[in-house]
């Protein structure tokens, strides 16, 4: 059985509650694609935790974790982020990593930063961790794979033409200071010594679990409007974040599948540039920054300040359309419980008409918000274990909502602990 968790929106769903908890249950857990420059919080026993390419299976004994082969590894980062899970007294998980995984380079980072810089106001809202240049590489097959740290002769030639070509970008376009082949080999060499002890042909694993009928659950990373084929293109991420994707970016077979879990929040937020239709301002998104998630709306790996706004419709029935969502997990709740009135965006107007069908970007550009509202239950819900306890105006939110999407919500969160959930 495999299912896999992802995000219906723009990312921030809270997905690493909800990964968590069906990683209790899982004996494999893989993440697919993305990088370093968004991360999964989880609460448990242990602390509070911010998951950027670990698996959110590392929680537990039972659990193999898998970086699979989609995913931009940031080696001194993975690394980093075992020492710090352990420090908190985390047993040692156990990891491995897909002898095909490419290798996010430091240049890869020094190449994101230098663009947006170029771009200045034009800017794309970068987190700088350099993903876009690493995924360009790698389907311009400029790319280094895991398995060629092993190779020193042949890495060697791949890496002196990768400074031929992108010398010439930092010398004429840049005015920065050119790679040095040497100093790339040193860097390559220290990356193997860390990650050997992790790599392994995981292809085979997987399918010998597969056989085995082994509970699989894939971690997607971020949401679908950052799709770059299907979000808010080009205000996007540079891997798919789509549920099919899994099937390549885990080397899984797509009829494998049989779950997919799309994350919905009960209000909008977002991380990075590009058009965001129901986003508030001034005090009254302060006041919802403030409140949400836990301990507010601010990036897992960035720390900077989400936009945020009322819960988009639109949006959120398109993101699980593409998602091909099987069910929803319907997370923080808990944090409208302060309002007297939700506003829910039902509809666009585009150019003077009214449409329900989420556009391609030049026409979301122009679109502005239709709401409905609703009643707020202004009560705290953190706590209520079951669906009757919840007051009648919850029940009314989510009830609309599960309507209007045609996706039933089998899962609500009402809380940032891993034990503050409702199942349905």
């Amino acid at each position: 059985m495999v299912k896999a968790i992802v995000g219906a929106n723009w990312g921030d769903e809270g997905k690493g509650k909800i990964t968590d908890m069906f990683a209790k249950e899982s004996d494999i857990v893989i993440r697919f694609q993305g990088g370093s420059n968004a991360g999964h919080t989880i609460v448990n026993e242990h602390g509070k935790f911010a998951l950027h390419q670990l698996p959110s299976g590392v929680f537990f004994d039972h659990v193999t974790n898998i970086i699979g082969n989609g995913v931009a590894l940031n080696i001194p980062n993975l690394i980093k982020e075992i020492k710090q899970i352990e420090e908190k007294g985390v047993k040692k998980p156990k990891i491995l990593v897909s002898d095909r995984t490419q290798i996010l380079m430091s240049y890869h980072i020094l190449f994101d930063k230098y663009e947006e810089e170029r771009l200045s106001k034009k800017q794309f809202g970068s987190t700088k961790s350099g993903i876009a240049p690493f995924y360009s590489d790698k389907y311009y097959k400029r790319g280094l794979q895991i398995n060629d740290l092993f190779y020193e002769d042949s890495l060697r030639e791949k890496v002196e033409e990768i400074c031929t070509i992108k010398n010439v970008t930092l010398k004429y376009l840049y005015n920065k200071p050119e790679l040095d082949p040497d100093e790339l080999m040193k860097e390559l060499m220290e990356y193997k010594r860390e990650i050997e002890p992790y790599v392994a042909n995981t292809f085979e694993f997987i399918h010998k679990a597969l056989d085995e009928d082994k509970k699989i659950l894939l971690e997607g990373q971020l949401g679908a409007l950052k799709d770059p084929d299907f979000g808010i293109y080009p205000y996007v991420t540079s891997s798919s974040t789509l549920a099919g994707f899994g099937t390549v970016g885990a080397g899984i077979p797509p009829y494998k599948i049989t779950d997919v879990i799309s994350v919905v929040k009960a209000y909008s937020s977002a991380v990075g540039a590009g058009p965001f239709v129901t986003e508030i301002f001034g005090e009254e998104g302060d006041e919802l920054r403030r409140r949400g998630g836990d301990g507010g709306e601010y990036g897992a790996t960035t720390g900077r300040p989400r936009r945020v706004g009322w819960l988009d419709m639109v949006a959120t029935r398109y993101g699980c359309k593409a998602q091909g969502a099987t069910e929803i997990a319907f997370t923080v709740l808990d944090v409208l419980g302060y309002l007297d009135t939700i506003p829910v965006c039902v509809a666009y107007e585009i150019d003077g008409k009214e449409t329900k069908e989420f556009p391609a970007n030049a026409q979301l550009e122009k679109a502005k918000p239709i709401f409905k509202y609703f009643p707020g239950w202004k009560c705290d819900i953190r706590g209520i274990k079951e669906y009757k306890d919840l007051p009648q105006n919850a029940k009314n939110y989510i009830k609309f909502v599960e309507e209007y999407i045609n996706v039933p919500i089998k899962l609500i969160s009402n809380g940032p602990r891993r034990d503050d959930i409702i199942r349905l």
